[in-house]
């Protein structure tokens, strides 16, 4: 009796195990995870806004009335990333992730240097050169290493109120997310 119960009991816990594990696999294997969906809006390094209601095709939407997001798909490999946002809003936050969602780095206009966002995101190899030849135009940015060459970033701003909404947009279209070209860190 007691081996009977001992081998239902692993047989649960058994299955259990392989019913999470098939349930936080399913968007690796369909394609339909963050990453994925972000860089299928266009053209990497490219920050694109949320629309703030459901669209034809049920593409990515940003359910917060009181918030803009704007998204950017980037990758390391090549080059190091700069995010670049001027201030202009009372509150923005920016949250960088890797291909498998995993939060790399977060800040907000409180932290950062004048209200701007200013980041550079590289590899350990990009970061030390960057280091060694600090470019006077990135002297004030903060430097983020990317553990893996792919991944995103999620821009938000807060719109308390329908006349901010106006600044809240123009932040998001002026935010750049771009390469920096390796032979200006030489």
């Amino acid at each position: 009796m007691r081996s009977i119960l001992f081998a239902t009991l692993i047989g649960l816990l058994g299955a259990a195990a392989l019913h999470i594990l098939i349930i936080l696999a399913v968007p690796y294997f369909t394609g339909n995870d963050a990453y994925t969906r972000i860089s299928d809006l266009g053209e990497p390094l490219r920050f694109y806004p949320l629309p703030n209601e459901t669209v034809a095709g049920g593409g990515l939407i940003n359910d917060d009335p009181e918030m803009r997001l704007a998204v950017c798909a980037l990758s390391v490999a090549e080059n190091p990333v700069r995010l670049y946002a001027p201030p202009g809003v009372p509150f923005w936050s920016v949250g960088l992730f890797d291909s498998a969602a995993n939060e790399v780095f977060s800040m907000n206009d409180r932290t950062a240097v004048a209200g701007a966002l200013d980041v550079v995101v590289a590899t350990a190899v990009q970061l030390n050169a960057i280091r060694k030849a600090l470019p006077q135009a990135l002297s004030q940015s903060i430097l983020v290493e990317m553990p893996d060459e792919d991944g995103y970033v999620v821009l938000r701003t807060f719109v308390p109120t329908a006349t901010m909404d106006e600044a809240a947009r123009a932040f998001l279209a002026n935010a750049a997310c771009e390469a920096i070209d390796q032979g200006t860190l030489e």
